[in-house]
């Protein structure tokens, strides 16, 4: 990767951005479950950075180390995340994930979500293959 410009640090997720390549990064961390406003506080960063004019049309997000998503959560993430992410310029997305069987039924309602907006969105078990998925097409 390139130079990463950090745009959140909070206990529970850091928020990374690359210019070069327009990829908005969020990096969980902690396990435990969080909040409406811990879970969407990442995200919205993100958000916001694109709102000021830094193009975010690569997003990955490491869920490897993220606790618990509830079900409102998930909701606000298809509904009202994604299609503002698109609407600010995402082209592509990727999710690295572990194992655990929670987070694979997460990962699939969200990926469910994503299909409808053609937005080309993978899971992944590493960040080489998740990089390689979202450079394909640039």
């Amino acid at each position: 990767m390139n130079t990463l410009t950090e745009i959140l640090k909070e206990p529970y997720a850091t928020v990374l951005y690359d210019e070069e390549i327009q990829l908005g990064k969020i990096v969980w961390e902690g396990e435990k479950s969080l909040s409406l406003e811990q879970y969407r506080k990442p995200f919205q960063a993100l958000l916001d950075w694109s709102a000021d004019g830094k193009t975010v049309s690569l997003f990955m997000s490491d869920t490897r180390h993220q606790g618990v998503v509830s079900p409102e959560n998930r909701k606000w993430f298809g509904h009202e995340m994604v299609p503002a992410a698109i609407e600010g310029g995402l082209k592509r997305a990727a999710v690295i994930s572990g194992a655990n069987v929670f987070k694979k039924y997460y990962l699939n309602l969200i990926l469910s979500a994503v299909n409808k907006f053609n937005l080309p969105f993978k899971l992944f078990s590493d960040e080489d293959s998740a990089m390689e998925f979202l450079l394909a097409d640039s």
